[in-house]
């Protein structure tokens, strides 16, 4: 009796199984990552209150079985706002973060395969977006054009652009003149697609770590201009303004209006931090044999 062949995505996704055991650390990552994910998609539909109805006569209660997170200065429950800023968060760091990969791979992949003059205008280029502190670019940047979701997507993006570029830039330089490039040039390939289809990849495994630390730091970022009045604006629920929200009232005792916002914050950035390992292994080509 004949077998069934093995497809393409048969053989990705029992790569991914295999990687998820071998590292349970990554497992538990790729969990959180679903959660979040869950929370994002269908935050709205499972909170039990409206994240933007206030209710004076429940403000500033302590957590409860009614209100897991307790409730804020105007009565709007904790819980259900650190939920549905998940989608918000989450939204501004993946744009933000494939905003810069893509930019920073095609500037990064051409400085590297082609060189000179074009390398030396980039490395120049990102020589003077890093040499400012790159948080206070971003301010820069939002404060000038406005604290819109779109300019702090622009913002984030652009202080992660020069990490991409170099780090491709490097491993297309050192790859170019490999024995499996020049025999794809000699193939008949053209630079192009010698470079997308035979280069380009090899260097996507080191590149998963930093989509992934970038991850991370692109929704500390998004909260910290939230949290300095430069972010999303109130009354819409986000990390960083109910971080500096509840700031206000830790003197006074309401503890919960900041620390679930911070311990969800945190969590969010600890398990970008955790998916790097487990990325990289994914997409490397010789982890697939």
């Amino acid at each position: 009796m004949s077998m069934a062949p093995t497809t393409k995505s048969d053989g990705f996704f029992a790569h991914i199984f295999y990687v998820l055991r071998g590292n349970p650390i990554t497992a538990l990552a790729f969990i959180l990552l679903a959660f979040f994910i869950v929370c994002a998609l269908f935050g709205p539909l499972i909170v039990p209150y409206d994240p933007l109805a206030s209710n004076t006569s429940n403000a500033l209660k302590p957590p409860s079985s009614d209100h897991w997170f307790g409730t804020d200065n105007l009565g709007r429950d904790v819980f259900s706002r650190v939920i549905v800023a998940t989608r918000l968060d989450l939204l501004i760091s993946v744009s933000a973060v494939a905003l810069s990969f893509v930019i920073g791979s095609i500037l990064g992949s051409i400085a590297g395969y082609w060189g000179g003059w074009l390398d030396a205008i980039l490395n120049r280029l990102l020589d003077t977006i890093m040499a400012f502190p790159l948080f206070v670019l971003a301010m820069g940047i939002v404060a000038a054009l406005g604290n819109t979701i779109e300019n702090i997507v622009y913002a984030t993006a652009l202080i992660n652009i020069p990490f991409y570029a170099r780090l491709v830039r490097a491993e297309v330089n050192i790859r170019r003149d490999a024995g499996f490039a020049l025999a794809a040039k000699l193939a008949g390939n053209s630079d192009l697609r010698v470079l997308a289809v035979h280069i380009f990849p090899n260097a996507l495994p080191p590149m998963m770590v930093q989509i992934s630390l970038n991850l991370g730091w692109a929704i500390l970022n998004a909260a910290g201009l939230s949290f300095i009045g430069l972010g999303v604006r109130p009354p819409t629920p986000e990390w960083g303004i109910m971080v500096a929200e509840g700031a206000n009232f830790v003197i006074s005792g309401e503890w919960w209006l900041a620390l679930f916002p911070g311990l969800w914050l945190m969590l969010a950035v600890f398990t970008f931090n955790l998916l790097g390992d487990g990325l990289r292994d994914i997409v490397d080509p010789r982890k697939r044999t």
